[in-house]
């Protein structure tokens, strides 16, 4: 599987190897926002997401549960329902935007908006081409299935019928199996850009990464177990960067939580984790910062108030030179 994802992103960046047509590098601010129906589902106005938006001033923003849950929402089905908010935001920013309509795995409501012009999207829906000044960029946007959720069944927090977990081998096949085909679905959409300047995965993976659920935070009791969870692993053997833990290499000082700001920290029924992420690739693209945007500084590094969202958004700064 290595080998594969390896060629595919080679093939992506030997066609990216091509100079971007403007000599001058290219700051991008990229957003990656589980916006909650835009605080609909929390029975929120509209206008505190947009208030969020605006302040963040994202070039590139990837939006998951643009529309409301179901009526009926549980671990195996959860339909969405009314419209997708996005129209709406990208009209109060001023922005383009693209509402993902496919159904598939990677997608549950999901929507795309940017500063620049957008001019296709890919087979899949997964992803679409961004027209930035003299640069081509594809942005990808997933929201991948949240049943069963490992941190809670290594918890043993009952979610369903979903069983505990108790081994690192046990982690990695249940999240395989709830995600690895949304994410094999991604990789091989990876591909599709290789005409482009650089590439952008943003997303409510549902899923933590392998460099937080570490040895060091499980003899810290920050979490239960060491996993090398699939997902994230994935796209960095692909070639892409994981922006926050770029920039904050040390999971233990920055733990980056987005899951959950409607939580206390020792919640017994939920667990905090760092779920939500801006990836990056591409052969002119460096990554600058990477912070995360919430409700207060803790846990975040940007605060707003009021918080619109039971997510924190995640926040990438890079620049595209030649």
């Amino acid at each position: 599987m290595k080998q594969v994802l390896a060629i595919v992103f080679a093939l992506v960046l030997a066609g990216c190897a091509t100079a971007p047509d403007a000599g001058q590098p290219l700051p991008v601010r990229v957003v990656s926002f589980n916006v909650w129906g835009a605080g609909g589902n929390a029975g929120k106005p509209i206008d505190e997401t947009v208030a969020v938006l605006k302040a963040l001033d994202a070039d590139i923003i990837g939006l998951q549960e643009t529309q409301l849950e179901g009526e009926i929402c549980s671990g195996d089905i959860c339909p969405a329902r009314g419209e997708s908010r996005a129209p709406a935001l990208a009209e109060a920013l001023g922005y383009y935007h693209y509402v993902q309509r496919k159904e598939n795995a990677a997608l549950w409501s999901n929507a795309i908006l940017s500063r620049w012009p957008i001019s296709a999207a890919t087979q899949n829906d997964l992803g679409v081409r961004i027209e930035a000044p003299g640069r081509k960029i594809y942005t990808f946007n997933v929201h991948l299935w949240d049943y069963p959720y490992q941190p809670y069944q290594f918890a043993g927090i009952p979610y369903e019928t979903a069983p505990f977990l108790t081994t690192p081998e046990e982690g990695v096949q249940a999240a395989r199996a709830a995600r690895g085909g949304a994410v094999d679905l991604l990789v091989a959409e990876l591909g599709e850009a290789r005409t482009g300047d650089a590439i952008f995965v943003t997303g409510d993976f549902n899923e933590p990464s392998w460099r937080d659920w570490t040895e060091r935070a499980k003899a810290a009791g920050r979490h239960p177990q060491a996993v090398a969870f699939p997902a994230a692993k994935m796209l960095e053997e692909a070639g892409l960067t994981d922006t926050y833990r770029f920039v904050h290499p040390d999971e233990m000082a920055k733990p980056g939580f987005t899951w959950s700001p409607t939580t206390a920290p020792n919640d017994p029924a939920d667990h905090h984790d760092r779920i939500d992420y801006v990836f990056a690739g591409g052969p002119f693209l460096s990554v600058t910062n990477a912070q995360v945007a919430g409700e207060a500084v803790p846990p975040a590094e940007i605060a707003f108030t009021p918080w619109p969202s039971d997510h924190r958004a995640v926040v990438a700064d890079v620049t595209i030179g030649r």
